[in-house]
């Protein structure tokens, strides 16, 4: 059997690493042969040198959607993959799947991961000031001598959020920064959890519900629960893992 799975042409580099991972452990669990539709439009191959597999797949791309569409009569697995069940059993192969150039990061930095471009726009989604003034608080009552690097996908936006921060958008630098630090704070964002999940961070911070996070009431996708993560309300308040459970019933 195979089992293939798609890079769509409008996916982040983010959603196509979860989607190229969710598909390679299925074939590995199930012992069938592996491959990607539409290797080309993988967006991190300048850093990341992905084993696509099997790459022959004809497909068509629908516009303006840029939904990627097979022709074939294989196993074809469609989705987002990002709940930690499809992947954490396998984390030391996804480890290795996912390599880059090691970085040094000192012990006293903190990853800011911050999401702008559509985000900002998007009210129910873009994170509030609020949750970074308290997050980076958090990391300096616990670590008096940190500091903070920003690193973003608008840098512009990110540099009136933390203007004494260093701010950077560099899609390389950032993933491989978010992967190898020992600190983090994270936005609700797809682009850092699996660097994060493969580092060694002491801790990281994320928003509390994730993409419902501005309302709190409830989770909108529970796949975005993380035990590996640290949640922060919108209020904020660090909530237990008990609470996160709680509210996911809700989903």
């Amino acid at each position: 059997m195979m089992i293939l799975g798609i890079f769509h042409k409008g996916s982040g580099t983010g959603n196509q690493l979860f989607r190229y991972v969710g598909a390679r452990v299925m074939a590995l669990d199930t012992k069938s042969k592996f491959g990607m539709v539409a290797p080309e439009l993988f967006k991190g191959e300048s850093f990341m040198d992905l084993d696509m597999g099997y790459e022959d797949t004809e497909y068509h791309i629908e516009e303006p959607s840029g939904k990627v569409i097979p022709h074939t009569h294989e196993v074809v697995v469609d989705g987002e993959f990002q709940n930690q069940d499809y992947f954490i059993h396998r984390l030391d192969q996804v480890r290795e799947w996912l390599k880059v150039e090691p970085l040094d990061m000192p012990d006293d930095i903190c990853v800011i991961n911050f999401r702008g471009g559509e985000y900002v726009g998007v009210k129910d989604l873009f994170l509030p000031q609020e949750y970074w003034d308290k997050a980076i608080k958090i990391m300096r009552d616990r670590y008096p001598n940190i500091r903070f690097e920003v690193h973003t996908d608008d840098e512009v936006t990110a540099s009136k959020f933390f203007p004494e921060f260093p701010c950077t958008h560099d899609v390389e630098l950032n993933w491989r920064s978010i992967r190898y630090a020992k600190h983090l704070i994270v936005a609700n964002s797809s682009f850092a959890i699996l660097p994060a999940f493969l580092g060694d961070a002491e801790e990281i911070i994320a928003p509390f519900a994730w993409a419902n996070h501005n309302k709190g009431d409830s989770w909108r996708l529970g796949q975005n629960y993380y035990k590996r993560f640290t949640y922060l309300d919108n209020k904020g308040e660090v909530q237990s893992h008990d609470s996160c459970i709680s509210l996911l019933g809700k989903v």
